[in-house]
């Protein structure tokens, strides 16, 4: 696999469901995410991948940081989002940088946005 499994282990989760919906389930990968979506929705994006090189032998996996966007109406809503996020995907890789909350001035949505690595055996 050349990629985490970000969306299959979100979608796994009740609590992200329940935010997130499951009929589309609001999580999308980067440019993904439609016109209008209904809010709060999720993005996220591989930001570096790197083999687990070894001498003598070839990479048995891989690791990658991923970039996590939640867009919401509000600052609850975008907190209780990227929490569900956080809860989700815990089990499976390690979150490293909150970086932090914003607003959009033009679409005056509210963001929080964090990093999390994965390594993912081949």
């Amino acid at each position: 696999m050349m990629y985490p499994p970000f969306f299959a282990t979100c979608y796994a989760n009740v609590g992200v469901k329940a935010i997130f919906g499951t009929t589309p389930c609001r999580v999308y990968p980067f440019g993904e995410a439609p016109q209008r979506v209904t809010r709060p929705y999720a993005v996220f994006q591989t930001v570096t991948g790197l083999p687990e090189n070894y001498i003598g032998q070839s990479p048995d996996m891989d690791g990658f940081t991923v970039q996590v966007d939640v867009y919401a109406t509000t600052v609850a809503a975008a907190r209780s989002g990227a929490e569900a996020i956080r809860d989700a995907i815990e089990g499976q890789c390690h979150i490293t940088g909150w970086r932090g909350e914003s607003r959009d001035p033009q679409t005056n949505n509210y963001r929080y946005s964090f990093d999390c690595d994965w390594f993912v055996s081949r």
